[in-house]
């Protein structure tokens, strides 16, 4: 499915893409000369990740260039005696797979986003999740920052560069980033970011961030 191009955030600039000779196409002269298409964007996969109900699902639909694929469920009593709906007590589904979407950073690279299920039943998942991810953004709810220590852990672990993103639900946040980066206990090299997964642009924002780190981490 083909995803449309997204402006290009501030700051970044459009690298032009590298033009591909098609040896044989119409025009082409004897001595080699060939027609040019553009290189197709190179594809990067980022996994959104987090603990259950902190907003993974909304980051992929607000970024996303496509329709998201999503594999909700509804809440049924039983799941609702499983997992704590106290801060999210209008939350009527759940992710019980994955959450997919894609955004064009430029011509020449596309992120394909990857939402993790929230719910520790579903843990078994992530190991097919992650694989080939760059990066992930890890999203905390600062009400309840005890449901994000396994996907912090997860990617210490594993050694894959990523983002703390605290999302700010009802435009606020409990605790000071300091304090968020304390109680996760997680190294002054991860960044620690204010984010709104309702909102496009600040989605985008947390995402380069990850983008950023990988980027680094691939060329030391």
């Amino acid at each position: 499915m083909a995803c449309g191009p997204s402006p290009t955030p501030e700051g970044y600039s459009v690298t032009p893409t590298e033009p591909v000779a098609l040896h044989g196409s119409p025009g082409a002269s004897p001595g080699g000369a060939a027609g040019t298409a553009v290189r197709p964007p190179l594809p990067v996969k980022m996994v959104i990740a987090g603990g259950f109900g902190v907003g993974k699902t909304t980051a992929v639909g607000a970024i996303s260039e496509i329709e998201p694929l999503t594999t909700e469920a509804a809440i049924t009593e039983v799941a609702a005696g499983v997992d704590d709906l106290t801060h999210t007590p209008r939350k009527t589904t759940t992710t019980v797979a994955m959450d997919f979407g894609c955004l064009t950073i430029d011509p020449t690279l596309k992120l394909y986003l990857f939402g993790t299920p929230g719910q520790e039943r579903f843990g078994f998942m992530w190991d097919d999740i992650v694989e080939g991810a760059v990066g992930a953004l890890v999203i905390v709810d600062t009400r309840r920052l005890d449901d994000c220590y396994a996907a912090v852990d997860y990617f210490e672990h594993r050694r894959i560069p990523f983002a703390v993103a605290v999302n700010a639900f009802d435009g606020r946040v409990e605790h000071s980033l300091e304090e968020v980066r304390w109680a996760l206990d997680v190294a002054d090299h991860v960044p620690v970011v204010v984010f709104d997964a309702r909102e496009r642009g600040s989605v985008r924002d947390a995402l380069l961030v990850v983008l950023e780190l990988a980027l680094a981490r691939a060329e030391s």
